[in-house]
């Protein structure tokens, strides 16, 4: 016992380090993130570090695109994700219905890069290059939310949908009322993974943007790193460190659902 508790906190702070360790670069003077050895205690620069990264790439601005654009992806895939598969669990009689869901099975199959040029086409001819639009609508459809919770409503008893329906409930009342009570440990859970993913995606909002209004925090980052000259380091994690906020809040605002969903999904 004792043994496996000293591999997990080794584990623990191997996972961690480098976290930390941008947290404590972010808090060092330029001249002093490049002593020999490290320091590895705090300094007292991290709010002159922030402000500066904040006025250098208008942090704010792009921690809000970031946030807005994750938010309204979020929501999209998991009210899309629960009307899907409410339509594949309880529609039983549309034609091409099992077909319908093996084609978007594929789709999960697809990643990202092979998408983009027909994506990109698609906004072009839209007229939505450089908008918000493009950097939401794309990522509205989830085959791995719309399976999610497809698996949940089938271990739902039948006798439940047939009471409500003598009980007079429509289709979007039975939806409303019983299923999305009983599934918000599942809605907690994808939002969470759909907000996280999309808060770090570089690629899309990186082709599809053309002005630095539109761009996002990652794509700031990075910003900060290309320079003509030495890299500021202490600048780069004073940005990284407030990138980190914003998902750690979200994280720890879901995660008692989130541990839920897995607890639930491993009992079944």
């Amino acid at each position: 016992m004792l043994a496996a508790h000293v591999l997990l906190a080794a584990a623990t702070l191997v996972i961690v380090f480098p976290m930390l360790y941008a947290v404590q670069v972010s808090t060092l003077e330029f001249q002093e993130v490049f002593v020999f050895p490290p320091k590895l205690l705090p300094g007292a620069a991290f709010t002159d570090n922030l402000q500066r990264a904040w006025e250098k790439v208008h942090l704010g601005r792009l921690l809000a695109n970031s946030a807005g654009i994750a938010v309204a992806v979020a929501l999209g895939k998991t009210c899309l994700s629960v009307l899907a598969a409410f339509a594949f669990t309880y529609f039983r009689d549309f034609p091409g219905k099992t077909l319908l869901f093996v084609a978007i099975l594929v789709t999960h199959m697809l990643p990202l890069p092979v998408r983009i040029v027909p994506t990109f086409q698609l906004m072009h001819d839209f007229g939505w290059v450089n908008s918000y639009q493009a950097l939401t609508v794309p990522f509205f459809a989830s085959a791995t939310g719309t399976l999610l919770f497809r698996q949940f409503f089938l271990t739902i008893p039948p006798a439940l949908s047939e009471a409500a329906r003598v009980d007079g409930a429509g289709p979007l009342r039975f939806l409303v009322r019983i299923l999305l009570p009983l599934s918000l440990n599942n809605l907690a859970a994808l939002f969470l993974v759909e907000f996280l993913y999309m808060w770090n995606e570089y690629l899309w909002p990186l082709i599809v943007t053309t002005s630095d209004e539109m761009r996002v925090v990652q794509i700031g980052i990075k910003m900060l790193v290309a320079t003509d000259a030495q890299a500021e380091w202490n600048l780069i994690m004073a940005g990284v460190v407030a990138a980190m906020v914003p998902p750690l809040l979200v994280l720890l605002a879901l995660q008692r659902s989130f541990v839920r969903s897995i607890s639930l999904g491993q009992e079944k």
